[in-house]
């Protein structure tokens, strides 16, 4: 058995289909961001970074660089475990404290990623609560869709943001059966939000629970970011909210916050949770220091809104086919694998501008994508340079404009 043909071949289909991912080896500079450098060819060359999800530009944030340096010296650089052997420290304690108040919740709970916050939550809670169904929005992250399937119990998928289907579907369960609506606030592709307050009358209605995603929006919607459920006055509503410390933070992480009890149980019963090193207390006291900051500072919030505005703007006069979007999240359709990774290439070689295409399994086939995420950071000099090479390279290649 040749193992290395196997795997070659595999590749082989990848790259074929213009699905092959390759990773720009780019520093950030500390204090120019979006400038960044990338590493090619052994030299070096200036670029602006348009595809990271440190939406807020937190991750360069002096205070939240002045936290993280003082827990290095004070704690040292690993945490010495897992939360149950040696590796709960007092940054995690607090962490947790700031991310419950932030949410209104009772209680909230740290894991290592949002993936991993989404996977253990979402399966523990099918193995506990006894012939559970959970219901899924078509469009959900691929973590959440991990957790359901791995809580082994009964599946139903509602389609993408219609109320009215979903309770098609509640309205075929027994009243009585626990039930979770798993939903995200902002989709992450499309840029689009959930309808929360009609999704929460219909799960209340049917006796659900309510199961919210919002990594792609804490820290950048709500009076003191916590996100579109905040904004849309559904927190409280909302009985488990999931969320990162990896985008508008800066740092790295997930959560959930909800009730003591369910928190408890998952802490008690998630091997996701338990079985995992925890976050260093360099990350926590930088992601503690961020919250913090985020909480207080809504004009950050404000600039980051108008900034997407301007790009979307600038692009749509420009005709370019920038897809429909109700969150800061500028997705511009290019609609096959290939030519979409032929244009990122083109951009970051010949314009140093950095980003990714978006391909199959993330989006749909045909739905090929490049997705921009301009933070306050970007300038409207930087637009108006993207915006001249994205009409180039639209030229050149004979794309099809917008109407």
């Amino acid at each position: 058995m040749n193992y290395n043909q196997i795997f070659s071949q595999a590749l082989g289909k990848l790259k074929a289909e213009g699905r092959y991912r390759v990773f720009a080896d780019i520093s950030r500079r500390r204090g120019e961001f979006p400038y960044a450098v990338h590493h090619v060819d052994g030299g070096e060359r200036e670029i602006i970074v348009w595809c990271s999800n440190d939406y807020l530009g937190m991750g360069q944030n002096p205070e939240v660089i002045d936290a993280m340096r003082q827990a290095l010296e004070s704690c040292g650089a690993g945490s010495g475990g897992t939360r149950n052997i040696s590796g709960t420290t007092h940054y995690h304690v607090q962490l947790e404290q700031e991310l419950a108040s932030l949410h209104g919740k009772e209680s909230a709970l740290l894991f290592t990623s949002g993936y991993i916050s989404n996977e253990a939550t979402l399966s523990t809670l099918a193995k506990v609560l006894p012939g559970a169904a959970i219901v899924s929005d078509a469009l959900n992250h691929a973590s959440m869709i991990a957790g359901i399937r791995q809580g082994g119990g009964r599946k139903e998928i509602f389609r993408h943001n219609d109320v009215a289907h979903l309770e098609s579907i509640l309205r075929t369960l027994d009243l009585e059966q626990p039930k979770i609506v798993a939903f995200e606030s902002v989709y992450s592709m499309d840029g689009d939000i959930a309808p929360i307050n009609d999704i929460c009358d219909v799960a209340k209605k049917y006796k659900a629970l309510t199961y919210i995603d919002e990594v792609h929006a804490v820290g950048m919607y709500g009076r003191h970011g916590g996100g579109v459920s905040e904004r849309d006055g559904a927190a409280a509503r909302i009985d488990v909210i999931e969320g990162t410390l990896a985008k508008a933070f800066g740092i790295m992480g997930g959560y959930i916050a909800s009730s003591a009890a369910l928190v408890d149980v998952v802490r008690s019963y998630a091997p996701g949770f338990i079985f995992t090193t925890s976050l260093s207390p360099v990350l926590a006291a930088g992601a503690l220091a961020s919250v913090r900051h985020l909480k207080k500072n809504h004009v950050l919030r404000e600039r980051h809104q108008n900034r997407a505005e301007r790009l979307k703007k600038l692009l749509t006069d420009a005709a370019l086919p920038v897809m429909p979007s109700e969150s800061h999240i500028v997705p511009v359709l290019v609609g096959a694998a290939n030519l979409c990774k032929l244009i990122s290439d083109e951009l970051l070689y010949e314009h140093g501008i950095y980003v990714q295409p978006i391909n199959y399994p993330t989006v749909p086939r045909g739905t090929e994508r490049l997705r921009f995420t301009p933070n306050p950071l970007h300038t409207d000099e930087m637009m108006e340079r993207l915006v001249l090479a994205m009409d180039k390279v639209w030229t050149k290649h004979q794309l099809k404009r917008a109407a």
